[in-house]
């Protein structure tokens, strides 16, 4: 039988967790609209203020990658313009489709995605 080993997260991983974040996990969830959740959230966007040196208000969008990028795409780009898209990973040929679907015209650069965008190709 093999044993397996330490869990990874795997968003897009696998990425090792330190024993401190495993913890922090494996807590109980608080209430997303009580006291205790507005006051960890407060910390957190003054701290954003800090990393970003903004005095400025800061919003955060929980979403996943792909709520990322289809609000990236939704406000920056109008329907039937191109958007320049290059392979880095597995989940840039449904970031393709997502460009599809909300009706931009993806140029899409196929790459080794372990080495990251090539510099080369993207400019010609």
């Amino acid at each position: 039988m093999r044993k397996a080993g330490r869990h990874f997260l795997q968003i897009p991983g696998p990425s090792a967790l330190s024993d401190r974040i495993l913890s922090a996990i494996s807590q109980q969830t608080i209430n997303h609209r009580g006291a205790d959740f507005s006051e960890v959230g407060q910390r957190a966007l003054n701290g954003l203020k800090s990393i970003f040196k903004t005095d400025e208000h800061v919003f955060i969008y929980p979403a996943s990658g792909t709520g990322a990028w289809e609000a990236a795409l939704v406000n920056t780009l109008s329907s039937g313009e191109r958007v320049l898209m290059f392979e880095t990973g597995h989940f840039a040929t449904k970031r393709k489709k997502l460009a599809q679907k909300l009706g931009r015209r993806p140029e899409f650069i196929s790459g080794d995605w372990r080495r990251g965008a090539a510099p080369d190709k993207i400019e010609a």
